[in-house]
Formats: C-alpha cells, sequence, structure tokens
C-alpha cells in the first residue's frame, strides 16, 4: 500500500465537511487530494505531502519531522513533506487540513494548468 490508509480516510472526511470540489489522483507515489483543480495535501507511506501558505511553511519547515518537497534541486516554498509520526492525533491532523484548504483559493495552478486554462479562454 502506497499510503497510510487511516490518515487518507481521515483526511477524505476533513476535505469533504468543506468541499466537494475534490478529485483524488495517484501523484508523487502516494495519493493527492486535489481541490479547485490544484494539488492540495496529499498521503504517502508515513508521509503528508502539505501546500501551504508562504508564513506556514516558513515557520513549519525547521522542525524535526519536515522537509521541503526538492524539485529541480530547488524547495518548492509551499510543498512540504510531514511524517506522520509527528501528527499525533485527530486534531493535529485537523490543523494540517486546515492549512491546506485555507491556502488552496489562493494558491496558483500549475504553469501547465495555466497554459491550458489561458488556451481555452481563445
Amino acid at each position: 500500500m502506497p499510503y497510510d490508509e487511516k490518515t487518507v480516510n481521515q483526511v477524505r472526511e476533513m476535505i469533504a465537511e468543506r468541499t466537494d470540489n475534490v478529485v483524488e489522483k495517484v501523484m508523487f507515489g502516494g495519493l493527492c487530494f486535489m481541490v479547485e483543480d490544484k494539488i492540495c495535501i496529499g498521503v504517502k507511506k508515513d508521509t503528508l505531502l502539505a501546500r501551504i501558505a508562504p508564513e506556514v511553511y516558513d515557520a513549519e519547515v525547521e522542525k524535526d519531522g519536515r522537509a521541503p518537497m526538492i524539485h529541480g534541486g530547488k524547495p518548492v516554498k509551499t510543498y512540504l513533506f510531514v511524517n506522520l509520526d509527528t501528527i499525533h492525533n485527530y486534531q493535529d491532523l485537523a490543523w494540517w487540513v486546515k492549512q491546506c484548504l485555507d491556502y488552496n483559493p489562493i494558491a496558483p495552478l500549475s504553469q501547465a494548468k495555466q497554459k491550458a486554462k489561458a488556451k481555452s479562454k481563445d
């Protein structure tokens, strides 16, 4: 199993409380939740992938059990891997899900999706 089923089910329930515009996709070796056509949060093995606001990222990245997502040799400032061992209870997980959902409306679309959206307007 590429992801922790219990965590996935909890994340699924938490997201459903706030939106129904969600699609689950197998990505990055785990399961990602796409909200409004953007990566919002994911679960891979024993790790949470959180897409969070830059200021939350800055406050969390240096803590134990955290690691930036690296793309092209550089950290991606709004994507953070969080070891599930550092998420001790439902409330901790709910905090992460809230951070991801709160950032999602202002998070940019991927470059590919921006290009596709621009083409569809032509």
